[in-house]
């Protein structure tokens, strides 16, 4: 099988296993089981929480200990498992009648666990993308975009798969997302081998430990990065955890019931990533002629109007809105994700690059996600009244917050773009 061939394929499976249920887990949580909405936004933190420190804790092992790529493989058998055993505790507990309380608590522990182990494969599956590329004499920012979006197609297909089978409502988008773990799993142990460093030479505490991506904080400009990557990363769980909730709302409105947005509501979402291949593929070009600055610009106003336009839209006659919202969406998250990912690896040296990648997710899906989920969820409860959720303000909320800090990053970010050199930071 040829190079392209077999890194689409990873990209592929790799999003495949997200998107079989973080779109629908929100709706199913809330709808068949019986979750609050505290409940349902703290499964989404979990997601935060892991990736504080879970995708550079495996970024130090992968660039000091074990290939990435067999690293890869492992934590995709054991998140195989632990989605099985989410299925059996909610099958179980379902037939037994078990209270809610008691359900949530089992559910929340194994899907939290299962988190710490498929959180840092995001990066390690960028990192072992990026040196696959590198070994076989590949130009990383023109060649790395049109590969990864195959992994926002495996997204697409999990999300329309769960949404038509009807598995968004049970528990079989567990073992739906499983089989797919359980083949990635295997997969990757067939990757070429990645270098890891277990070089002999004395080094500081901080490289013994694999803490050196921290250093990066020591430049001003890349410390501001970092900073905005965690506070555009709330961004990201706010439609993540409350998007499907928000649209599944409307089956209360009588003129709303039988709409085709309410009824599939997965798939209408599905338009977001749809958007996201158009997004990715023009990153390059985005990138050499813009540079970080004005990308990352685009991408936090694109939140913007991806808030304000559920704000205003409904599965009716705003339905337009409400599409246009999901194509915006690409920009919102191509430009700031892949981007910054590109950008975290020519700005760091190679002997860190899986560390920094780590760092990266720390910041954009660690700390980032936990404020998100919480903040979203502390502003939906607020706005939530006998059980009824007045979502206009919610997202009107949301789309300033998005604003402020694009203004913001704006005025404080001064990173110089030259054409004419590759992506990075001058020193």
């Amino acid at each position: 099988m040829g190079l392209k061939f077999r890194l689409s394929t990873l990209s592929f499976l790799e999003f495949f296993v997200w998107g079989a249920w973080l779109i629908s887990l929100g709706s199913f949580a809330g709808n068949t089981l019986g979750f609050d909405g505290v409940q349902i936004g703290s499964f989404f933190a979990t997601m935060g929480i892991a990736s504080i420190f879970m995708p550079a804790l495996l970024g130090i092992v992968a660039d000091k200990w074990i290939q990435a790529q067999r690293l890869l493989g492992i934590c995709h058998l054991v998140g195989a498992a632990l989605l099985v055993g989410a299925a059996m505790i909610v099958s179980a507990s379902l037939a037994a009648q078990v209270p809610v309380e008691t359900l949530y608590r089992e559910l929340y522990t194994v899907m939290f666990i299962y988190v710490l182990v498929y959180m840092p494969t995001i990066a390690l599956h960028n990192s072992v993308m990026f040196g696959i590329l590198e070994q076989n004499g590949k130009d990383p920012v023109k060649d790395f975009s049109p590969l990864r979006v195959w992994g926002t197609v495996g997204f697409i297909v999990a999300m329309w798969a769960v949404d038509l089978t009807g598995y968004k409502y049970s528990e079989a988008q567990f073992l739906f997302a499983a089989a797919a773990s359980l083949v990635l799993g295997v997969y990757a142990f067939t990757l070429p081998k990645q270098p890891v460093n277990r070089s002999k030479e004395r080094a500081s505490l901080v490289d013994a430990l694999g803490l050196s991506a921290f250093t990066l904080f020591r430049k001003k400009e890349m410390a501001i990065f970092f900073i905005f990557a965690m506070l555009l990363g709330a961004a990201l769980q706010i439609t993540n955890g409350f998007g499907d909730l928000f649209i599944t709302s409307f089956k209360a409105i009588p003129e709303y019931a039988d709409s085709f947005g309410v009824k599939h509501s997965v798939i209408l979402l599905s338009i977001s990533q749809i958007s996201e291949t158009l997004f990715i593929l023009a990153i390059p070009f985005f990138l050499k002629r813009f540079g970080i600055k004005v990308v990352m610009l685009m991408s936090m106003f694109a939140w913007v109007f991806r808030f304000g336009l559920f704000g205003l839209g409904n599965p009716g006659d705003g339905l337009w809105m409400l599409i246009l919202s999901m194509v915006v969406y690409g920009m919102a998250f191509d430009f700031f994700n892949i981007s910054g990912s590109l950008f975290v690896n020519q700005s760091a040296p190679g002997n860190i690059r899986s560390s920094a990648q780590g760092l990266f997710m720390l910041m954009s899906n660690g700390l980032g996600a936990v404020m998100g989920s919480y903040g979203a969820g502390a502003v939906v409860k607020a706005f939530t009244t006998d059980g009824v959720t007045y979502w206009s303000p919610v997202w009107i909320i949301f789309a300033a917050y998005a604003a402020v800090i694009g203004v913001v990053f704006m005025l404080i970010f001064h990173y110089k773009h030259d054409r004419t050199q590759p992506v990075n930071i001058q020193h």
